[in-house]
């Protein structure tokens, strides 16, 4: 692996201060592709980091976005959730924050970034995030969801995708409701979408977390996970190709 610099990159939304990390190839001199990643419910994390450095050591700029504020870093799931749900709950305001650290990603001083190949993906949470902001129109080539809700309050937002969309899915998810699935593909065919779904047999949520350990409804899965984020990578040299 590529020795990967991690440096927190500080801004403001509506005056309140905010902290993504950038994880980069500081030895590499020319503009990479550019990652938006959206964390899971725990936000901005040691764990977090970690995929972020692993992601952007196959060449790329990966911005782990801060969705809830820098003095919040959730130590629980009681304290994650009372973070997440306010977002979950209004996914304008949710996309405000996902847009300000797309901006991020792309005027940040540390490096450079190709801002003619941008994408996003998340995890958990993080993944209806990412999927909110190809929503909101942003210009992202892929949109990539691991483990994540499907839902959105007007499907007919998904016109404004831009690029491809793969969702990574457990089959055996118990927290993201099976209806939403025919109802992502509905949402995705009336929009025209270029989208996959893949599901993958007994996994069920948080399957790429190493630290998940509840059987039956958070598991790590590490063949599973390989998996996907070899889809993800595939898709990636697809969409940036060129």
């Amino acid at each position: 692996m590529s020795q990967i610099t991690v440096r927190s990159v500080a801004y403001q939304i509506d005056g309140q201060p905010y902290e993504s990390r950038l994880a980069f190839d500081a030895d590499h001199k020319g503009p990479h592709p550019g990652l938006l990643m959206a964390p899971n419910w725990m936000g901005v994390s040691a764990g977090a980091e970690e995929i972020a450095k692993s992601v952007a050591s196959k060449g790329y700029v990966v911005l782990i976005a801060d969705l809830y504020g820098q003095a919040i870093r959730p130590q629980n799931g009681d304290e994650a959730g009372a973070a997440m749900m306010p977002l979950k709950n209004d996914r304008a305001l949710l996309r405000k924050r996902m847009q300000a650290a797309f901006e991020q990603l792309q005027g940040q001083g540390e490096t450079t970034v190709d801002t003619s190949k941008l994408a996003t993906f998340g995890f958990c949470f993080g993944g209806c995030c990412a999927l909110e902001l190809a929503r909101a129109g942003a210009p992202v080539k892929a949109t990539v969801s691991f483990h994540g809700t499907l839902d959105t309050p007007n499907v007919n937002d998904a016109k404004n995708i831009k690029g491809s969309v793969l969702v990574l899915h457990g089959a055996a998810d118990p927290l993201v409701p099976k209806e939403q699935l025919p109802a992502f593909e509905a949402e995705m065919n009336a929009a025209g979408v270029d989208w996959q779904l893949l599901s993958y047999g007994g996994a069920v949520h948080s399957f790429t977390d190493p630290h998940a350990n509840v059987p039956g409804k958070m598991m790590y899965d590490a063949k599973t996970a390989a998996r996907a984020f070899t889809s993800m990578h595939n898709l990636l040299d697809e969409v940036f190709k060129g």
